[in-house]
């Protein structure tokens, strides 16, 4: 159809996807740090204390404390290119991008720091994306994420008078492509250790056990996920022991177990000499899976007594990685792209 002279331009008519992921400072400064903190610890989805009594501590207490520790900790791990998970999330858009094809505009956010989701998502819709899959790299679901995340998506729809049509990428902790793609990658980083491992630690992040009590699926989603796995990957280390268990616990209220530093430490002490860590539940390396379990968890074991020690890196944007989130993404377009 012909537009009128005096009709201004409007982009329309396209397909967008957004990857999702939790968030990362800016930089590894303490003041970027605490920038962050004070976004993340302060979704109520996060944080699930009433706001009278959790505001006092976190700007009182954890805001003045925490920041130069965590900063400490990401100085560890940043790269020439910025935080890795970032960098990592950046790096798997653009081989989405390239997988899929121009039909449709690829573009990646934070749901915490920057880019924000608000921006990224405004943007896409800027471009004539009128249609727009929302695809949060969660595999297992948790309202702390993925319900962040529509909480994120609702703020955004809310702002806008034209709103495209949205969809999201629901939780695929069971899906083959995923199961399949942690099997073969992990199976060939245990190949190509220079030791065999005795035990594999499939650590999953944590989250407060009345989490569980409340309804939420996570813990669930996460046992199956490791069930699943330890078969996929029986028939090719048969001597390999595998466990489940939940890291980065904060806090004191009591949080899934087993704890994953424990069982370390507890391991090497119990005569467990070549153990290798791996973390399903994180689409990308990042400051838990690069600090905590790379370094902390290698320091912990050897003080313990063990004597090899690995972790393996997370699907990233490897090709067994990026050809699963490429079949969950294309299923999701079906009848749009």
């Amino acid at each position: 159809m012909t537009r009128p002279p005096d009709h201004p331009r409007v982009a329309f008519g396209r397909v967008g996807v957004l990857l999702v992921n939790l968030g990362t400072p800016e930089d590894a400064s303490p003041a970027a740090v605490r920038r962050y903190l004070a976004e993340f610890l302060s979704d109520r989805r996060v944080v699930e204390i009433p706001r009278a009594v959790w505001r006092p501590i976190l700007h009182g207490v954890i805001l003045r404390t925490r920041p130069r520790k965590s900063a400490h900790a990401y100085a560890q791990v940043w790269g020439e290119d910025g935080s890795p998970l970032a960098a990592i999330t950046a790096r798997q858009a653009r081989a989405l991008r390239e997988g899929i094809g121009d039909g449709v505009i690829v573009d990646w956010a934070m749901r915490y720091g920057k880019p924000a989701f608000g921006d990224r998502f405004a943007a896409l819709q800027a471009q004539g994306c009128d249609r727009i899959l929302v695809a949060p790299l969660y595999p297992q679901y948790s309202a702390a994420t993925n319900a962040s995340v529509m909480d994120a998506l609702c703020k955004a729809l809310a702002a806008m008078r034209w709103q495209p049509a949205v969809r999201t990428l629901p939780p695929y902790y069971d899906d083959p492509g995923y199961i399949d793609a942690l099997a073969q990658d992990l199976g060939a980083q245990i190949d190509a250790l220079p030791f065999v491992p005795e035990t594999l630690l499939l650590s999953f992040h944590g989250m407060p056990e009345r989490t569980l009590r409340l309804g939420d699926p996570y813990y669930c989603h996460c046992q199956k996920t490791a069930r699943l796995l330890s078969s996929a990957l029986a028939g090719r280390f048969p001597n390999l022991r595998i466990t489940t268990t939940f890291q980065s616990r904060f806090g004191r209220a009591k949080w899934l177990e087993p704890a994953t530093d424990t069982v370390i430490e507890s391991e090497a002490r119990s005569g467990t000499c070549r153990l290798v860590v791996a973390a399903p539940g994180f689409s990308a390396d990042c400051l838990e899976t690069l600090e905590e379990l790379a370094i902390r968890g290698r320091d912990s074991f050897l003080a313990a007594g063990g004597s090899e020690y690995a972790t393996l890196t997370c699907l990233n944007d490897g090709s067994a990685g990026m050809a699963m989130i490429e079949q969950l993404i294309r299923r999701e377009l079906s009848g749009w792209a």
